[in-house]
């Protein structure tokens, strides 16, 4: 059976996602320039984003890697957050631009904000391919945002359900059938 199945409708096409990356792209690239750019990438959800939106920024970036976990297997975040893989770089002049594939109840992305504040980095900036605020938790905002979302579950694009979906080249809605 193809995971195709498994989606009830796509909420961002390919064509609309290679849009948001070359609009935010043009944006990182203006406000970045003359600066010391470093992407941090949570992984694994915002790999994808990462690889296509850093070949649309026209100014010298590095990149590194945090896996932090929050979810397990179910739908809705715990609240506790973990570091699995800690940052290789020293953040010190530095302007961290995180790199995230969904802002949902900003748990996560408010306890990663504070930890890398106090690595003294010149900033700390966050890119979120999707927002969806109606589920925020935390009073956190995105300084650049690809797509607002309501509230249902997607996949695709990196993000997944139990590890699948990653690999769809759109952003689907999932049938309720499959995770309830």
């Amino acid at each position: 059976m193809s995971m195709l199945n498994d989606i009830d409708h796509v909420l961002v096409s390919e064509e609309s996602i290679k849009e948001i990356n070359k609009k935010l792209g043009e944006q990182i690239t203006k406000d970045y320039a003359g600066k010391k750019l470093l992407l941090v990438s949570i992984l694994k959800g915002a790999v994808v984003f990462l690889a296509d939106l850093m070949r649309e920024i026209k100014i010298h970036c590095n990149i590194d890697f945090m896996v932090v976990s929050s979810y397990g297997a179910g739908t809705k975040t715990s609240g506790v957050v973990k570091i699995i893989k800690d940052l290789d770089l020293n953040l010190e002049g530095y302007d961290v631009l995180i790199v995230e594939d969904i802002l949902d109840s900003g748990l996560t992305l408010s306890y990663i904000v504070d930890i890398l504040k106090g690595r003294n980095p010149n900033s700390v900036r966050i890119c979120t391919f999707l927002d969806k605020p109606e589920r925020r938790i935390s009073d956190i905002k995105a300084d650049y945002c690809g797509a607002v979302v309501p509230d249902e579950f997607v996949v695709g694009y990196g993000l997944d359900y139990d590890e699948k979906y990653r690999n769809l080249p759109f952003v689907g809605v999932l049938k309720p059938e499959v995770y309830n």
